[in-house]
């Protein structure tokens, strides 16, 4: 996989306090990821760019809300993401951010 793809099928880390308790208990990391981003391409991707063995990945797609104004009803954009589990013994120190 060249280094373009990677960075097109990974958009960034996605930071909730779901995410945040995933990372701290069962060493999952969530990112956003390209619609069009398939699990083998997540998977190669996080292991060149961090350096580190996956053991599997979980991907889902977010619908976007409805929102209602005076103009009527809108939606918002929908996105995907991903849940990366790392081998037993891997960590992201780059990712959670505890400086």
């Amino acid at each position: 996989m060249n280094q373009e793809r990677i960075f097109k099928v990974l958009l960034g880390p996605h930071m909730t306090e779901k995410a945040a308790f995933a990372a701290e208990k069962s060493n999952q990391y969530v990112f956003k990821v390209a619609a069009d981003a398939t699990k083998p391409e997540i998977k190669k991707a996080v292991e060149s760019l961090f350096e580190t063995r996956v053991a599997g990945v979980q991907v889902l797609n977010m619908k976007g809300k409805v929102k209602r104004s005076v103009r009527g009803e809108g939606r918002r954009k929908g996105y995907r993401k991903a849940y990366v589990t790392l081998a037993q013994g891997e960590t992201l120190e780059d990712f959670t951010g505890n400086e």
